[in-house]
């Protein structure tokens, strides 16, 4: 199984969720509904210097799942390519620790 982690801007997040329902992936995840932290695309803090907030999904899948979450993400990207929209997968672990 590997590990898939999704950050985007809140402004996404109603794409992102319907685009993982529309390409079938992504049925469980945790979702974490405010991440603060600096990317590419600038600082996003929650507060009143930089007021914007992240979401964050961690999902835990088979490499074709992965795929399609991957596919599904890009494709919102295409059409907001500002704003910061992440993937990030950590590679198969042979079993969990606990």
């Amino acid at each position: 199984m590997m590990r898939i982690e999704v950050v985007a801007n809140h402004s996404v997040e109603e794409n992102i969720l319907e685009s993982l329902k529309a390409e079938g992936v992504a049925k469980f995840y945790t979702k974490y509904p405010s991440v603060f932290g600096v990317g590419s695309t600038g600082p996003r803090m929650g507060d009143a210097i930089w007021p914007e907030e992240n979401f964050a999904l961690v999902m835990w899948c088979e490499e074709d799942e992965a795929r399609g979450i991957a596919r599904a993400v890009s494709r919102v990207k295409e059409h907001f390519p500002d704003e910061g929209i992440k993937v990030f997968g950590l590679p198969p672990e042979p079993s969990p620790l606990v």
